[in-house]
């Protein structure tokens, strides 16, 4: 009896599904290095800042879990979006201003018996992890496996890195979008906009996730079909572009709809003291100290949009994916052109990890050596500085 061998499915563009399973395996392998790399800047940053807390007789546990923004999303787990505090100053701060998909998940572990803060630092720790792999994934599937290991070890390294252990929304945030650029670079449209209507539930730079799915399916749309790879799915674009925008948009419409004004979101954001000035204001703040020139003022704010736009040129001029370049440069115009608190902006821009790509491909390139030199140096710089950011007057 003859038995006939199963014949493999086989995609669109030729490529059967086992190669592609075959292939996922050696990349999640290929990915160790990099989260022992991520796993020991961590440890060294917490460590860090367990030292230097006890020296200062305060908790790094209550620094990590219970101050600033994540007092904020344990409030809105606990007790839901009803509370607004007036500041020293005069200002409304209503919780209405954080996005909900932390504090649900908060929300869910306090069922279980944990506190919302405890189940905010977990959340960070794994989605720490998984940001870690989705931007090694990233990385590799541009240049090279030792391109993605630097890229993560630079992203864990960020003076401000600490705020990945936080009970804070950027780890959540940036694994989510990791992974949804990845798909997209994939070519799973409904799986990329799944995972950006869960970014858009996170913080309100989902909308640069968003961007990056859209634009890739009107890009699509102009490319000759001689000059495509592949046949394209149009059902699966359209879904994913319809889910992108949905989390951030329908939070943003609910807020409305409890402040009875179509755009009430940004009326939250007005009375927190955050709106949008294309950076005059970080600019005036800057130089503050020595002048009070308007025409300083403006070349000071030009010199900061010529520094935030350096990276994006560096990166198309080594052909970095379109999406990648769209994601990030929409992240740093809005937190570079963000007219609140300054003391943020390196948080903010902490998502922007493709700004760091071009330097790693640079270095791995070069001698080893160079590259783990710096991602070393740089890590126990963030590590102190961390330390000392938290034990002081910290994130807002």
């Amino acid at each position: 009896m003859i038995v006939s061998a199963a014949p493999h499915s086989t995609r669109s563009d030729g490529v059967t599904h086992d190669t592609l399973r075959v292939n996922s395996i050696r990349h999640y392998r290929a990915a160790i290095p990099a989260i022992y790399l991520y796993i020991s800047i961590r440890i060294l940053g917490i460590a860090t800042l367990a030292i230097w807390s006890t020296v200062n007789e305060k908790s790094a546990h209550v620094l990590l879990s219970r101050r600033w923004d994540s007092l904020w999303y344990s409030r809105v787990a606990d007790h839901g979006y009803g509370l607004s505090v007036q500041a020293p100053d005069g200002r409304n701060l209503s919780s209405m201003a954080f996005f909900p998909l932390l504090p649900w998940l908060e929300k869910l572990g306090s069922h279980l018996g944990f506190s919302s803060p405890d189940v905010g630092l977990t959340v960070s720790a794994i989605s720490s992890l998984a940001a870690a792999m989705g931007i090694f994934m990233l990385a590799s599937h541009v240049h090279s496996t030792k391109a993605g290991i630097i890229l993560v070890g630079l992203w864990a390294a960020l003076p401000v890195g600490i705020v990945q252990s936080m009970a804070y929304s950027e780890s959540l945030f940036v694994a989510l979008a990791s992974w949804a650029l990845y798909s997209l670079l994939q070519n799973r449209w409904v799986t990329a906009g799944l995972l950006a209507f869960f970014a858009g539930l996170t913080r309100p730079i989902g909308m640069a996730v968003c961007a990056a799915i859209i634009i890739s399916a009107l890009l699509v749309c102009v490319t000759p079909p001689s000059a495509r790879p592949h046949q394209p799915k149009w059902l699966h674009i359209l879904a994913g572009c319809v889910l992108a925008p949905l989390g951030a948009a329908g939070y943003v419409l609910w807020v409305g709809h409890q402040r009875n004004a179509l755009f009430g979101y940004l009326d939250v954001q007005s009375e927190w003291g955050n709106g949008f000035d294309a950076g005059i204001n970080f600019a005036r703040f800057l130089i503050s100290p020595i002048s009070n020139s308007g025409v300083a003022t403006g070349l000071v704010a030009l010199i900061i949009i010529g520094l935030s736009a350096w990276p994006h040129w560096i990166a198309l001029r080594q052909k970095h994916p379109i999406p990648l370049i769209v994601y990030s440069a929409v992240v740093t115009i809005l937190a570079v052109g963000a007219s609140g608190y300054f003391g943020s902006k390196p948080r903010l821009l902490m998502p922007a990890f493709p700004i760091l790509l071009p330097l790693a491909i640079v270095l791995a390139r070069g001698r080893p050596v160079y590259a783990y030199a710096l991602i070393i140096v740089t890590a126990v710089g963030g590590a102190i500085y961390g330390a000392f950011w938290l034990n002081g007057s910290g994130p807002p």
